[in-house]
């Protein structure tokens, strides 16, 4: 049987190892340019911790995942409106990639939006995500392309929500 993932809000001790986990995915994963000037914010989980709501997805003791929740009001929120929630730099490692670690967390996001009576959930994405397209789907988000946007040149976004 397999391991049961708990999804949790991050402890200060975890905020460097969280960030370096978040780079580690992003970066050699190839999503983010080593060089991008996005690095140091995804390094900076402690800043995250501070401006939204960390969480940590652990099995068997281990950190194998992080995810921003961004509520109503966080600066992290880029596309939310005032009554939705959005998350952001969701993250697994990739050797506990395909054990409901991204599922974990996304169901954790929506059930906090859920419970502040919230109207959405909204995120963005970047089109070479197609494992994350899938996840999002399955869980009930919808594509919203008129929302699509490009944080710098080259870097397409996808957007999505869903009504909570």
């Amino acid at each position: 049987m397999a391991e049961p993932v708990i999804v949790r809000d991050a402890r200060a001790d975890e905020y460097e190892a969280v960030g370096e986990l978040t780079v580690e995915v992003y970066v050699h994963g190839g999503l983010v340019n080593p060089a991008s000037s996005y690095v140091p914010t995804l390094r900076n989980a402690a800043d995250r911790a501070a401006k939204a709501e960390l969480l940590v997805a652990e099995v068997a003791g281990e950190v194998v995942g992080a995810v921003a929740y961004c509520p109503p009001g966080s600066p992290y929120a880029e596309l939310a409106g005032p009554d939705e929630a959005e998350f952001r730099m969701l993250a697994v490692t990739e050797r506990a990639r395909g054990k409901g670690v991204g599922r974990a967390m996304v169901r954790a996001c929506v059930e906090r939006a859920r419970a502040s009576g919230l109207s959405g959930l909204r995120l963005s994405t970047q089109r070479n995500m197609s494992s994350a397209h899938r996840l999002y789907e399955r869980a009930g988000f919808v594509r919203t392309p008129d929302l699509d946007w490009a944080p710098v040149p080259g870097v397409d976004l996808l957007t999505y929500v869903l009504s909570v």
